[in-house]
């Protein structure tokens, strides 16, 4: 199972989308805090449906031209977890229900971000096309998105991987996951997003070029015993989980020995102000 979840950006403001049926879903708590900077989106949400009953009955039972939000899996600070998400069409109806002068323009995002997805569909490689670009957009240098963009290859070539030999639940993906960072760096994604001072943003954005390598080597040396083995099932790709884990753990350890240097740094690799700001707490 690939992570589907991708982020997009909306006036500096992360908005997480997941394919569905071949189309984005787009998370509601994110586009509300988009539109309104509230602190406690769900909660505003909630009072929307009170004041708006159409909009209310719409989120409960569809309508003719909507299906209701879904719950579906997306990346969070805390792994993979539920949240209610909904269509173009969808979304589209809920900011109706919002007062912000950031409708408008996020009404014309939306469409484009739609639109987007169809020419992926066409083309996929378009997809890959548009994540080399926002990186770039947001200051990261051609040889880190290079790496970046062949961990992402590598990751989802793993999953797909685990899917086929009887993976199911996303729990399971997340619990081999951290068997391989644990085994490669000596923490969890969780230790390791406290480790770096991050909530809700993506670990792997945030890694070193040596940080990303570890990562691909960990996972890729999975995918290989993987293979060697022909393991099936959660307890068999468990153990595969730590073995190729810790063939990037003693690499790592043995440049770290060579050097003197810790590869596993709290700073975290973001261009120019984006540092700044968690350096100075207010990220």
């Amino acid at each position: 199972m690939s992570d589907k979840t991708k982020i997009a950006i909306f006036k500096k403001k992360e908005i997480r989308k997941t394919i569905h049926n071949n189309e984005w879903w787009f998370v509601i708590n994110d586009v509300i805090q988009a539109l309104t900077d509230s602190k406690d989106p769900a909660q505003y949400f909630k009072k929307m449906k009170s004041r708006d009953a159409e909009l209310n009955n719409l989120t409960e039972q569809g309508g003719v031209q909507f299906v209701p939000p879904l719950r579906l899996e997306v990346a969070t600070a805390g792994g993979r977890q539920k949240a209610y998400c909904w269509n173009t069409e969808g979304i589209f109806r809920l900011i109706q229900s919002i007062p912000s002068p950031k409708a408008e323009p996020f009404k014309r995002w939306l469409a484009k971000v739609g639109y987007e997805r169809v020419q992926e569909i066409e083309d996929p490689e378009l997809a890959t096309k548009r994540t080399r670009a926002l990186y770039k957009a947001k200051g990261y240098p051609d040889d880190w998105i290079e790496k970046r963009m062949r961990g992402i290859a590598i990751r989802e070539e793993l999953t797909d991987e685990w899917q086929q030999r009887g993976l199911k639940e996303p729990i399971e993906y997340s619990i081999l996951t951290a068997e391989i960072s644990k085994a490669t760096f000596g923490m969890t994604p969780t230790e390791y997003k406290e480790f770096k001072n991050l909530k809700r943003e993506n670990l792997r954005d945030h890694m070193t070029d040596l940080e990303l390598i570890f990562s691909m080597l960990g996972e890729r040396a999975t995918t290989e015993i993987t293979q060697a083995n022909d393991s099936q099932g959660f307890d068999e790709l468990e153990d595969d989980a730590r073995e190729g884990g810790s063939i990037a753990g003693n690499a790592r350890k043995e440049l770290e020995k060579k050097t003197r240097k810790k590869v596993s740094t709290n700073q975290n690799y973001l261009p120019g102000k984006e540092q700044d700001k968690l350096e100075d707490g207010n990220g």
